[in-house]
């Protein structure tokens, strides 16, 4: 059965996430060692080790991400947050950087460890170095891949295969972007943090919102519009004389009708991004995402329990984003 993993950025969102019907949550400590370092968000060591009893009481694991790169002179911090995860009992740690997955093997040869998506491994050979030289026994798979090439890298793999089916999208492959870093002076690849709240504002003038990051406006929208969180990657530019959306538009990904296919693919786990959102948000996407693997279980279509999330959708819009691009 294909297992379900779900973002927890609380100890109150990880319980609604298990209650709902997830198998797996992740999550990270409250430092620059997780990719979603934001004000109010994640777990103090003390906590962690204590939602990683509740959960596995409960049956379901806690997969905590340490997927940041360390910084030159900083690395205490990352080896500090991979010691914290081997004493929680955590089921794995996810992580990127090659010194933090070096320590971790030498230091904690027991802990259990899956490769971030901030990795960015997409080949056969990527998947077989990690496993190989660091003992990696399952892989996050990045949002830039098609269902058939998921295939091609699942079969006769060396490790399990985890893929995103649910939330925001990143126009960059993971853990190459440092488009935010411009405006703002910190991007999410070392600082965990992508458009960092203090660096945001909104003001509205002649019944239009205006969104900046940095200063630098990033979108206008007219009175009773959706205007999302902003990040440089899905502001609208003019270029050519074009008012568009030259990177990535605001839309949300939303792969449950294929469910089937990346299980029949090969894929282990699937993941729902979102840990910067709340418990109440998690709850519904879990239990529609239970909802629709206990049909596939019971040979039934997935595809109908997409509409239950459709109102949760960035912009009011959903995609498959590379999954089934026709271009490719």
């Amino acid at each position: 059965m294909v297992e379900l993993v779900c973002p927890a950025g609380s100890p109150a969102m990880l319980r609604a996430a298990v209650e709902a019907g997830a198998d797996s949550v992740y999550c990270g400590l409250r430092d620059a060692t997780n990719a979603r370092n934001f004000p109010g968000l994640n777990f103090s060591p003390k906590e962690l080790a204590e939602s990683v009893e509740w959960a596995h009481a409960r049956g379901a694991k806690v997969l905590v991400a340490v997927n940041t790169f360390a910084r030159p002179g900083e690395i205490q911090l990352w080896r500090d947050a991979v010691d914290v995860v081997a004493d929680c009992g955590a089921y794995a740690m996810i992580c990127a950087d090659l010194a933090v997955l070096a320590y971790a093997r030498e230091r904690h040869p027991g802990l259990r460890l899956h490769l971030s998506v901030q990795a960015a491994a997409g080949t056969p050979e990527a998947l077989a170095f990690y496993a190989r030289e660091y003992g990696v026994k399952r892989v996050v798979l990045p949002r830039v891949l098609t269902v058939e090439e998921i295939r091609g890298l699942a079969d006769g793999a060396p490790v399990e295969t985890e893929a995103f089916v649910y939330g925001g999208l990143c126009v960059m492959a993971e853990g190459r972007c440092a488009l935010s870093s411009y405006a703002a002076g910190r991007s999410p690849n070392v600082a965990g943090v992508c458009s960092p709240p203090e660096a945001v504002t909104f003001s509205e003038e002649g019944g239009v919102l205006t969104t900046r990051l940095g200063g630098f406006a990033l979108d206008r929208f007219e009175d009773g519009a959706r205007a999302g969180y902003p990040t440089l990657c899905k502001g609208r530019f003019r270029a050519a004389d074009e008012l568009a959306y030259l990177f990535e538009d605001p839309v949300s990904l939303n792969a449950m009708g294929l469910l089937a296919g990346l299980r029949e693919a090969g894929v282990t786990a699937v993941k729902v991004e979102g840990r910067q959102r709340g418990k109440a948000y998690v709850a519904r996407v879990a239990g529609a995402f239970r909802k629709a693997l206990d049909a596939l279980e019971r040979g039934e279509d997935a595809a109908p329990y997409e509409r239950l999330l459709t109102d949760l959708a960035e912009g009011g819009r959903e995609t498959t984003g590379a999954y089934k691009r026709g271009w490719r």
